[in-house]
This record gives structure tokens, C-alpha cells and sequence, in this order.
């Protein structure tokens, strides 16, 4: 019996194991959940970021840093999702700059002890 953690029946065709599913796969969705994470917590899914409920700027670097982790040392395998990656959290990089009251020295904002400075 093989363990299934959705509401759906094991044998189900929408279904698939964790072992059929290419690695770039995984990375790509792990990648896609710390950026919509991350875009919470910087408030970018609320018509005002400033005002956002969910802000949380602490989170949010947390959040970038693994991304830019995650991204920087997946590069040689993401293949064609390399640049979107790249470029999705480039784009959470400067709103990260842009959110913050005092922002980071150049090279020491979130994940940019990965990627290099984000200006």
C-alpha cells in the first residue's frame, strides 16, 4: 500500500508518487511555493503592499533567502525554468528593497549572499 497524503483514492489517474516525478519538477514547485510565500508576506497580493495584513518583512527575507538558495544551486539543472526562477526572484528582491524602511547595504539584502547584489 502506498501512502497518499490528498483526499484523492490511491489509484486515482490525477494522482502520481513522488518517485514518478522528475526532479526539476520538485524543485520548480518548492521554488513556486517560496515565491508566492514570500510575495504574501512582502503584502504584493493585497491592493496596498503598506497595508497588507500579511505583511511580514522578517518572514519574507527568510522566504527569499531559501528561495535564492534553492535557485542559485539549482541553476545547472532547471533548464529552461532557470530564468523565470531567476527572474521571479530577482523581482522579490527589489520589492524587498523597495518595502523596507531602511533598506540593506548592497549585497546584504535577502538571498543576495547567493545571487550577488540586487540594485
Amino acid at each position: 500500500m502506498s501512502y497518499n497524503a490528498s483526499s484523492q483514492p490511491e489509484n486515482s489517474p490525477d494522482v502520481r508518487e513522488l518517485e514518478d516525478i522528475p526532479s526539476v519538477e520538485v524543485i520548480s514547485r518548492a521554488a513556486v511555493m517560496l515565491m508566492s510565500a514570500a510575495a504574501e508576506r512582502l503584502g504584493l497580493a493585497d491592493d496596498d503592499p503598506d497595508t497588507s495584513p500579511h505583511r511580514d518583512l522578517d518572514e519574507a527575507r527568510r522566504l527569499i533567502t531559501a528561495l535564492a538558495g534553492l535557485v542559485t544551486s539549482s541553476v545547472e539543472y532547471l533548464g529552461v525554468h532557470a530564468a523565470p526562477l531567476r527572474d521571479g526572484l530577482q523581482s522579490l528582491q527589489k520589492a524587498f528593497r523597495e518595502s523596507s524602511a531602511v533598506p540593506d547595504a548592497p549585497g546584504q539584502g535577502p538571498g543576495e549572499k547567493y545571487t550577488g547584489p540586487v540594485l
